[in-house]
C-alpha cells in the first residue's frame, strides 16, 4: 500500500499572478483533510489553470508563478514524478478512455497499481459507481462503450476507492449526467480534501469555500457566513424537481404547463434572493 494513504495532508496554494500581471487576491490558501472548495468563474477565467496547477504541484513554473506546498513544504520528487505515489487524483471532463478493455480489465489494471493484493476493492468499487449513473455498468462492459456519465461515474468510484487518495480534484461533474448529490456525500464523507471546478450554483454554494477567478486569477476566497442557507435549501428542492422530471423523460412522459408551477415559484424566490445576497 502506498504510505501517502496512511497520512494527513495540508495543501497549500501560495498566489502568483492573473493574465495582467497583477498579484492574485490572497497571499496563502490552506486546504485540510475534510476541506470542501468550489472553484467559480466564468468561462476563460482559469479555473482549469488552478486545478492543473494543484494536480502537478507547481512550484513557479507555470504561467501563473503559483506554488503548490504538502505539509508547508515544497513536495518530495517521488510526488511529482511518480504517479503511484502522487497525493491528488483529477478528474477531468475528458474522461473518455481509449483503451479497449472491459470495466473489469480496466479496475484490476489500476488495483494492481496502486494497491496490490486488494482484488476485493472490484467489487466495492463498481457498486460505488452505480450509485453515482442511472445507467448500470457491469464488470463485462467495454470502457469505449460507457456513456460520458457512466465513464464520470467510474472515475470517481476508482480516485475514491482504488485510488485513495487524500486530494481530489474534479472538473465540473454537473455536466457528466450523474448524481452530484451522491457524489458530493461521498466526497464529503472520506475526510478528503475536495477541489471542484462548477458552474452549478447548488454544489458552489454547498462547499465551505469559494475561489472567484476573473483574468486567469484568484480573485477573491469567499467564506460563507451562513446568509445563504436559505437559497442552499430552495436550490436543493430545484435540484430534486429537476432530477425527478429528468426520470420521467426517461421514462417517456409528456407534461401539462400546470406541472411547473411550484417549481417556477421555488426558482423564482430562490433568484431573487440571490440577486439580495449579492448586494449585501
Amino acid at each position: 500500500m502506498v504510505e501517502y494513504m496512511t497520512q494527513q495532508f495540508t495543501l497549500t496554494i501560495e498566489s502568483g499572478q492573473n493574465r495582467l500581471g497583477e498579484q492574485e487576491g490572497f497571499d496563502r490558501i490552506e486546504i485540510r483533510p475534510g476541506d470542501t472548495l468550489s472553484i467559480v468563474g466564468p468561462t476563460g477565467s482559469g479555473k482549469s489553470a488552478l486545478i492543473n496547477d494543484i494536480e502537478n504541484l507547481a512550484q513557479g513554473d507555470t504561467i501563473t508563478g503559483r506554488r503548490i506546498l504538502i505539509n508547508g513544504e515544497e513536495p518530495p520528487e517521488a510526488f511529482v514524478r511518480e504517479p503511484a505515489f502522487k497525493p491528488i487524483s483529477l478528474i477531468t471532463q475528458n474522461t473518455r478512455c481509449l483503451a479497449d478493455l472491459s470495466v473489469e480489465e480496466f479496475l484490476l489494471m489500476h488495483i494492481r497499481a496502486r494497491r496490490p493484493g486488494r482484488d476485493d476493492l472490484l467489487d466495492e468499487t463498481i457498486n460505488l459507481a452505480n450509485t453515482f449513473t442511472g445507467e448500470e455498468i457491469s464488470l463485462k462492459s467495454r470502457m469505449s462503450g460507457l456513456s460520458g456519465g457512466q465513464t464520470r461515474s467510474l472515475m470517481i468510484a476508482d480516485a475514491l476507492v482504488i485510488g485513495d487518495t487524500p486530494i481530489l480534484l474534479l472538473d465540473e461533474i454537473e455536466n457528466a449526467g450523474i448524481f452530484k448529490d451522491r457524489v458530493i456525500q461521498s466526497l464529503q464523507g472520506g475526510n478528503k480534501a475536495v477541489i471542484l471546478v462548477t458552474h452549478d450554483p447548488y454544489l458552489a454554494l454547498t462547499a465551505g469555500r469559494r475561489i472567484v477567478m476573473r483574468y486567469g486569477g484568484v480573485s477573491s476566497v469567499i467564506e460563507p457566513t451562513g446568509q445563504e442557507q436559505d437559497l442552499i435549501e430552495d436550490l436543493a428542492v430545484i435540484e430534486d424537481r429537476l432530477h425527478q422530471i429528468r426520470e420521467q423523460l426517461r421514462l417517456g412522459a409528456s407534461f401539462s404547463s400546470d406541472s411547473s408551477s411550484g417549481s417556477s415559484e421555488v426558482l423564482i424566490a430562490a433568484v431573487e434572493q440571490g440577486f439580495q445576497l449579492n448586494r449585501v
